[in-house]
């Protein structure tokens, strides 16, 4: 009993306030999350495989498909240079370095996302979406996931590979050992464009339900990645840089391999973080807003 003839009243046991979670804590579990999806992208990319391998003729008609295309546009362009020696300041085989190098990050874009292209076109309009919601895995990740080592990529950077070989080959003055190791950087960061831009373009379906429209007109716009930029109107040289930056892509690393042009490589990285930052915030705000279509 107290002075005042009542009893305090009993406090329940003592709640642990959980402390904010430490740096270090958060690294570690940012590198568990990428070790996860690492190790993922290893297995799935295997399965694909093993599919190529069953449906082989698949991987060969994608591949000479996308070979007959290439062999007309090196076609065009030496017919165009047995008249003309220097076109815009190119010469020819630098020509087909630019060629060449835009390959690779098509490459490679393609062989990891191009199941982008089912989501713009039907997988919002039908509600089939949501099976990827209710796996354990990041939605984006799960959708790209079922088109791992699309084979038409193997095709467009095999070819990509070997055509910018031959050109840095019989270049006057090749790309120097320190450009060389700074390439693969370069064709990661091309990459990571072209996907984000897909990925822009294919979240439109999450307002419209269909923006495969929309996403084809854009991947259109991106084969002028494969020829010199100077050719163009500036108004098109401006959409190519700044609104679709697909001169990121293609040009502005060929030039500083090629002509050793350190002008724009800067943007190079500011323009790859900006768009992946803005492809995933309008790929999350799409999700949040996704309804499943009624019967």
């Amino acid at each position: 009993m107290t002075g005042s003839g009542t009893t305090p009243p009993s406090r329940g046991p003592a709640v642990p306030v959980q402390a904010p979670l430490a740096p270090r804590s958060r690294r570690t579990g940012a590198l568990s999350t990428l070790t996860r999806y690492t190790r993922l992208t290893w297995q799935l990319s295997a399965v694909s495989v093993h599919r190529l391998t069953e449906y082989r003729m698949d991987f060969l008609l994608g591949a000479g498909g996308l070979l007959l295309r290439v062999v007309c546009q090196i076609t065009v362009i030496g017919t165009v240079f047995r008249h003309v020696p220097v076109i815009a300041g190119w010469h020819y085989h630098q020509v087909l370095f630019l060629l060449g190098f835009s390959l690779l990050p098509r490459g490679l874009d393609r062989m990891f996302t191009d199941q982008l292209w089912i989501l713009a076109r039907k997988l919002v309009q039908s509600g089939e979406f949501y099976r990827y919601l209710i796996r354990p895995v990041h939605p984006l990740f799960s959708l790209l996931s079922e088109r791992f080592l699309y084979p038409d990529g193997f095709g467009e950077l095999l070819t990509g590979v070997a055509l910018t070989w031959y050109a840095a080959a019989h270049l006057e003055h090749g790309p120097s050992t320190g450009q060389l190791l700074l390439a693969p950087l370069l064709v990661l960061c091309g990459t990571l464009i072209l996907a984000s831009i897909k990925t822009l373009f294919a979240s439109l379906a999450f307002w419209t339900t269909n923006s495969f429209p929309a996403l084809y007109a854009a991947n259109q716009l991106g084969e002028f990645s494969g020829y010199p930029l100077d050719l163009y109107h500036p108004s098109l040289q401006w959409l190519l840089t700044w609104l679709l930056p697909y001169a990121f892509t293609a040009y502005v690393p060929t030039t500083y391999l090629v002509f050793g042009s350190t002008h724009m490589l800067p943007w190079l990285f500011v323009v790859t973080a900006a768009l992946v930052t803005l492809a995933l915030l309008v790929w999350h705000r799409g999700v949040d807003r996704y309804e499943m279509t009624g019967s």
